[in-house]
């Protein structure tokens, strides 16, 4: 009579074999979740890493400066300040410092002295952050009437230093065209420089000057005016 049922120990060893094959395949059904959740973890935080980047990196990308480096220490210097007494700049240090050139013959200067008033009122509230103009008209007077004459009033929201023969603007910071503004880190380092008239009552303006507070928040410096760094490409509209 022909055999109908495979000898005993056949079976065992064909259901040893199956068990051991639905072992292999739960590990790595096992294995393939884990990998799936460590990409779903790793995909979670770059995109909040990368978000994060984007946000520290956006003010100054929109703000698209001449210079933005970390390398240079702001040179120091005392004026006589318009409404009386010496300053200096490391007076400020703890603070950041916003720092504009400006002179009466500059109608550039006159033309964004308005945003700039509005700076320095928005900045009023904010502790860390200090708005000073150096003035290069050859006396007080003149530079008191050109405030009066653009904002009304010879007592602007900002500090007016007084540099007459050009010995800061010009030979410190090598400065031939007005008006420029420098951004200074609580530390004294030069952080950028912007070329040219701005809009500076945009709420842009405060959170790039709030920002130096952390000198490694976004790893992007600009070249004339090119944005270079791991982080350049945030400053592309596709961010790529």
């Amino acid at each position: 009579m022909a055999e109908r049922f495979p000898p005993v120990g056949r079976c065992v060893t064909s259901r040893r074999g199956l068990t051991e094959a639905a072992v292999k395949l739960a590990q790595i059904a096992q294995l393939g979740v884990v990998a799936l959740a460590a990409l779903g973890v790793y995909s979670f935080v770059r995109t909040a890493r990368d978000g994060e980047a984007r946000r520290v990196c956006t003010p100054l990308c929109t703000l698209g400066p001449s210079y933005a480096a970390r390398n240079r220490l702001a040179p120091d210097f005392e004026l006589e300040a318009l409404n009386g007494g010496k300053v200096r700049l490391a007076d400020f240090r703890g603070k950041t410092v916003v720092l504009n050139f400006w002179t009466k013959t500059c109608q550039p200067c006159l033309d964004e002295m308005p945003a700039l008033s509005d700076l320095g009122r928005m900045l009023r509230a904010r502790k860390g952050v200090e708005l000073v103009t150096i003035c290069t008209d050859e006396s007080k007077d003149d530079a008191r009437g050109t405030l009066r004459s653009v904002l009304g009033t010879d007592e602007p929201p900002f500090v007016v230093l007084m540099d007459p023969d050009s010995s800061v603007v010009r030979e410190k910071y090598g400065t031939r065209l007005y008006p420029e503004t420098w951004f200074i880190d609580p530390r004294g380092v030069i952080r950028a420089r912007v070329d040219g008239p701005r809009r500076w009552d945009e709420p842009i303006t405060v959170s790039f000057a709030e920002s130096l507070a952390d000198p490694l928040a976004c790893d992007i410096e600009f070249r004339r005016g090119l944005p270079t760094g791991t982080q350049a490409s945030l400053c592309n509209p596709s961010g790529s």
